[in-house]
């Protein structure tokens, strides 16, 4: 018998989703995760992708752009546009968004250490366009918290960091009022392993940390929380997955209006974006990962998703050829219009098994937080290990379960097939890492050092103080430093990182 179901969609605390009509209104955004090797080449396959229906942009960039390294810094050789695109200055980026009106798309960049100078280099493109600021659209990943958690592009100790993430919530706030100023992830916490559980209590605890530093630097909550967004993992436990999403809607609303004394609904709703999970894909009979995929999704769909990537079947093995690039995002097109789930919001609400998953997640979740607290928050139960430790526990039982058989994973362990299959995986050009240092170094040639180094040195002075770093970034980008060169004034003032346990 189906469980008497609580408020309407569209009602605090959002259990059943963050608007009443849901995707009757409006569909979510689909988005392809992407970038490679050179601005050009990325910039080629989005308008591939923008031909073939994609309706936001999403920008991977490569590890040297991550973690604030120039193309032809020497820790970055062999790595320039592998795992996304290289992005060293102005003029990458123009080239980037070559012929894409960026005030008529929404784009979403994954970046963090250096996310405040990318999405400056993203503004002042624009505005080269003639976009006003008030009318772009779109976010900046922004969460440096999880870095140290899970992923470990970080760059500087975690509360230098966390300043500047603060002062892009403030410059952002009154600069692009459109703009989600950051997306805490829940994706990488369950990409290193967590489970779901640990992925809702883990991504809510750094949106607490988020949401006191911003508070303790002055900051109105009603001002900045509406522009807070989520990103989370969808797995293959179908139901758990949509009893999640569920779940962690409801609790950010409690802990927004419980804890921060959020008074309007726009600041308790949790908008979270949806990646398919990379660690579910296998390079094992990787056709597979097709039905993996449109599992995930529409585990998504179901939980109540703004905005969605598909993985390509062929990411276990290289990054996504088109073809596979077109086959995840026609999954999205498919479960949109030619299945019916968008016809009714939160479509299994009732069900006594999706409610009872739902309260026994959340439960989990709120034990979770209750245990940060009690350690002083989420930056002291990083700097004691207590979060990687729990991820690296459930990793390795994960995998022991894998290996005794107790989770079987199709083509893995069990209905192993005896041929080869035979996708041709996409391969990175070398030549395009040399002509992309050749590009940077040609921008140091005919850039003015007479604006650059006093662009660098008042970022310096800035650093050093206590007033919003935005502004000057924003000048030094204007000026044509490098990402390297910015970032490298940041380490002479806060130094790097270095974990001790």
């Amino acid at each position: 018998m189906p469980l008497p179901l609580s408020e309407p969609p569209g009602e605090f605390p959002f259990t059943r989703g963050i608007y009443p009509g849901m995707y009757r209104e409006r569909l979510w955004t689909m988005r392809q995760y992407a970038g490679f090797g050179t601005a050009q080449e990325s910039n080629r396959r989005y308008k591939f992708l923008l031909s073939q229906g994609i309706t936001g942009l999403s920008v991977a960039f490569d590890l040297p752009t991550q973690m604030g390294m120039d193309s032809d810094d020497p820790l970055a050789a062999g790595e320039v546009g592998r795992t996304g695109v290289a992005i060293d200055s102005l003029a990458d980026m123009e080239a980037l968004f070559e012929g894409i009106k960026l005030d008529q798309i929404t784009t979403s960049m994954t970046i963090n250490s250096t996310a405040a100078i990318l999405l400056c280099l993203y503004v002042i493109v624009a505005e080269r366009q003639g976009a006003a600021r008030a009318k772009l659209c779109g976010t900046v990943q922004n969460d440096i918290l999880k870095e140290y958690i899970a992923r470990g592009t970080y760059i500087y100790p975690p509360r230098p960091a966390m300043r500047i993430v603060t002062d892009l919530f403030a410059w952002a706030g009154r600069e692009l009022p459109e703009w989600n100023t950051i997306s805490i992830s829940g994706y990488h916490i369950r990409e290193a392993g967590s489970t779901a559980v640990q992925e809702i209590a883990f991504t809510l605890a750094n949106g607490i940390a988020y949401v006191q530093a911003a508070v303790e630097a002055g900051l109105n909550v009603e001002a900045f929380a509406p522009r807070l967004s989520f990103f989370f993992n969808a797995h293959n436990n179908f139901l758990e997955e949509i009893a999640k999403f569920r779940a962690a809607r409801r609790l950010w609303a409690y802990i927004m209006r419980e804890r921060f004394g959020a008074k309007t609904d726009r600041s308790c709703m949790l908008r979270f974006h949806t990646q398919t999970g990379g660690s579910t894909l296998t390079a094992q009979q990787p056709d597979n990962n097709i039905v993996r995929v449109a599992v995930q999704a529409l585990a998504a769909v179901l939980g109540g998703t703004q905005s969605l990537h598909t993985n390509g079947r062929d990411e276990a093995l290289s990054l996504p050829t088109e073809q596979s690039a077109r086959i995840a995002l026609r999954t999205q097109q498919v479960l949109a219009y030619e299945t019916g789930v968008t016809q009714v919001a939160d479509p299994l609400g009732g069900s006594e098994h999706i409610e009872k998953l739902t309260d026994d997640m959340e439960s989990a979740a709120r034990s979770y937080i209750a245990r940060i607290d009690a350690m002083g928050g989420t930056l002291a139960a990083i700097e004691r290990g207590y979060i990687q430790g729990e991820i690296q526990n459930a990793a390795y039982e994960y995998q022991r379960a894998v290996e005794e058989q107790r989770r079987i994973v199709v083509g893995v362990n069990k209905f192993q097939a005896a041929e080869q299959d035979t996708l041709r995986p996409f391969r990175i050009d070398p030549e395009l890492e040399r002509g992309q240092i050749a590009r940077l170094r040609a921008v140091r040639t005919s850039r003015s050092l007479a604006d650059v180094q006093p662009a660098l040195e008042r970022l310096e002075e800035a650093a050093v103080g206590a007033g919003n770093l935005m502004p000057h970034i924003l000048n030094a980008c204007r000026a044509c430093a490098t990402v390297g060169e910015i970032s490298n004034t940041f380490r002479r003032v806060f130094g790097e990182y270095r974990q001790t346990f």
